[in-house]
């Protein structure tokens, strides 16, 4: 049985700037870094530089997560191959007062013979895609395979983050920052109308989560934005032994077809209905035959 892939990394990479990535770019990389195993073959966590660097990632295998064309998978993978060797991620870091950035692959290949790349991950990212003992993030690659937009990607990952508390603030100039979009929308209503605002509503389609943000102003301007949203429950499993796991409960994923109902469904007064105009129709086909 093959592996959950699972993105993995720090909180401070989950906020950092990916520059110009597309979603296509951002869900190749998110592909990568869900294959680095973590743990050795007893189960103990492996330190950054024991890290394997390289990876290798098919048409066929991304195709099978994000269920695109395979045409379009071929693309997508050149594509991202040379803008993942283009990104570099800024990251503060408070306690020194610095600003690091840092490049994330060291090489990237496109293998045309067989459409897929192999790319090499820098020394300097592995200890954010590492078994970090500070806040991180992970979640389930499927759960983003339906947006259709970047910032729905991205905004889900802060609710990753911060699944535990149902809520999280941020200022507008973090905001961009995630987002990626610099002074692009200079204008409040055009920043929240192209990003988090059609964001919550991509999200809320596919998910039971209730997600919502208020403005929080400073005058008459809007300086932050509080995020609501129903958070994770987490129930105890225990095992025989008397010890337990915790089980971490997400909203649910809506469903993909709302509208179709089987016929075990139907109520007696809509099977009703629906056998009289099965038997109008009927009726008026065999009048009309009568007629002519």
């Amino acid at each position: 049985m093959s592996r959950e892939l699972k993105p993995y990394k720090s909180s401070k990479l989950n906020t950092a700037n990916f520059g110009n990535m597309t979603q296509n770019d951002y869900n190749v990389y998110l592909h990568l870094i869900s294959k680095i195993v973590k743990v050795d073959d007893k189960g103990n966590y492996l330190k950054p530089e024991q890290l394997k660097r390289e990876y290798h990632l098919t048409a066929k295998e991304y195709n099978q997560i994000f269920n695109c064309d395979m045409k379009n998978a071929y693309s997508f993978l050149k594509k991202a191959c040379k803008k993942l060797m283009k990104t570099s991620v800024n990251i503060e870091k408070v306690d020194l007062k610095q600003i690091w950035e840092i490049n994330v692959c060291s090489h990237a290949v496109y293998n045309e013979n067989e459409g897929s790349i192999t790319v090499m991950f820098t020394d300097s990212i592995m200890p954010y895609l590492s078994q970090v003992r500070d806040q991180f993030v992970i979640y389930n690659l499927k759960e983003v395979s339906n947006f259709k937009s970047i910032h729905s990607i991205r905004l889900y990952e802060q609710i990753q983050q911060f699944k535990d508390t149902g809520y999280f603030v941020k200022s507008l100039s973090q905001l961009r920052n995630i987002f990626a979009v610099g002074n692009k929308y200079k204008n409040y209503n055009d920043l929240k109308k192209k990003t988090f605002a059609h964001a919550v509503k991509e999200i809320n389609k596919h998910y039971h989560i209730d997600l919502d943000f208020q403005e929080i102003k400073e005058g008459r301007k809007v300086a932050t934005i509080k995020f609501t949203f129903n958070k994770t429950k987490i129930a105890k499993r225990y095992r025989q032994d008397g010890t337990y796991t915790n089980e971490y409960i997400k909203p649910k994923e809506k469903s993909k077809y709302p509208d179709i109902v089987l016929e075990g469904q139907l109520s007696f007064e809509e099977k009703t209905q629906n056998k009289e105009q099965v038997g109008n129709v009927a009726s008026n086909i065999i009048q009309n035959l009568k007629i002519n």
